[in-house]
This record gives structure tokens, sequence and C-alpha cells, in this order.
């Protein structure tokens, strides 16, 4: 009785962090592995939490990835970028996840929330950065690549970078969902072939998670123009400043 009461638990959890994780997405085309990563490690390893993750962010991000087409000629522009963020996947400098690594993975994923959240609410205009971008992206993909294999997400410095380049909307939307799925892939190997998460993860619980992702994506882009967007980003950056604060100050003690 007790073991069906926690499954249960575990599913209703589930479902309403993948809906509220695809409703950012969906909103501000970014944010559903932030989200569930967050939320989802406050009950589980973040170790557990990043297995859980893979199906739901992969399908989401493929959508987000083929909703405007033209992938090659980004594919062009960021191959080294990519190339990057598989080399520091295979070979970070930063402690890895684990099924060992639990106050190590939260402490990291909750500073770079912390820094994300920041970073939304205060940075306004960023550098152009884009006469750099033939040696900054392989630097910037390398780094990204070594937190996510680190927290289970590569929104920093990835989001920023790219935010710096000065690309057009839909490019820049496009150009998120191909670092995301590209990291997803390389996640998804070294979790499965580096770590046995295999033997760690709820298959059942990493489908069905996906139709709340996607039900949460759909929401989210029907509501994009109903509300503020300036206000529904401050919301979501002083709610993960929040969050990624808990987590940093769980994993101490």
């Amino acid at each position: 009785m007790n073991l069906e009461r926690k499954q249960m638990d575990m599913l209703l959890l589930v479902m309403g962090v993948f809906i509220f994780a695809g409703l950012v997405k969906g909103t501000l085309g970014l944010g559903l592995p932030t989200v569930a990563m967050g939320l989802m490690s406050m009950v589980i390893s973040p170790f557990q939490a990043a297995a859980l993750l893979i199906v739901p962010s992969m399908i989401t991000n493929i959508w987000q990835l083929f909703a405007e087409g033209r992938i090659w000629p980004l594919v062009r522009r960021f191959w080294t970028l990519l190339l990057g963020i598989m080399v520091g996947t295979y070979w970070s400098f930063l402690p890895t996840l684990s099924a060992s690594s639990g106050q190590t993975s939260e402490g990291l994923l909750g500073a770079m929330l912390v820094a994300y959240g920041i970073y939304g609410l205060f940075v306004k205009q960023l550098p152009d950065l884009s006469p750099y971008e033939r040696w900054l992206s392989p630097v910037i993909g390398y780094l990204g690549g070594a937190l996510i294999v680190a927290t289970g997400v590569i929104i920093i410095p990835a989001v920023p970078y790219l935010q710096s380049l000065r690309l057009k909307r839909d490019d820049l939307v496009q150009a998120l969902g191909l670092v995301f799925t590209l990291s997803t892939i390389f996640l998804a190997i070294y979790l499965y072939v580096y770590t046995g998460a295999a033997t760690e993860i709820d298959y059942r619980l990493a489908w069905i998670a996906v139709l709340p992702a996607l039900l949460g994506m759909w929401w989210g882009q029907k509501i994009r123009y109903q509300i503020p967007e300036q206000k529904f980003r401050r919301l979501f950056f002083i709610g993960l400043i929040l969050l990624g604060t808990y987590m940093l100050v769980t994993s101490i003690h």
C-alpha cells in the first residue's frame, strides 16, 4: 500500500513538474530542463532526475529544432560549438553526474540556477560577441558540455552566448533547439554508457513525462502573447534564484 502511494505521488509530481516546465519552454523557448532538474532534484538525486529528463527533453527539443526548418545553415555555422559540447561532455574538468554525486551535483546545479536567474533579471543588453565567434564557439561549447554532465543542464554559458550573437528571434530559438538537442544526445550517451543510468531510470515515468511536457509547451505557446512576457520572465528568474539558493543551502548541510 505504501509502495503504491509513493508511486502515485511520484507520478503526480512528474506530471505537475513537466507541465510547468513545458509551459515555461513554450512561453520563453527554453527552460524545460532547468525547471525540471531544479524541481525534481528536490525529491530525487540530480543523477536520477537527469536520466528521467532525457526522453521528454529530447522530444521537446526536436520539436523546437524542426519548427522553423533551415537547420543545415545553423549546423554549418555552429559546428565548432557543437564539437566543443561533445568534447566537454566526455572530457569534463568538473565532477560529473553519478549515482553517488548527489550533494556535489545539487550544489553546482543550484549555483547555475542562481547565476542564470541573476543574469536574466539584471543583464538587459549583452555585448556583441559575433566578431569573436570563431574562437569563442568551441570554448563556450566545451564549458557547456562540462556543465551539462555536472548538472544536467546547459543553460550557462550557451544561452547568454547565443543571445550575444545578435541572431534574429526565429534563428535564436532554433539555434537553442539545435544546442539543446545535441547536448541532450551527448548527455544521454554519457549517462547510459559511462554511468549505468539505464538501471536508475523508470522508463514508464520517462515516457509518461512526455505528454505533460508537450501539453505544457502547447499551453505556453498559446498564452505567450496573452501574458506580458517581461512580467513572466521576471517571475521565472526570481523563482530560479529562490530554487537555486535552496539547493545550494541544502547541499551544504
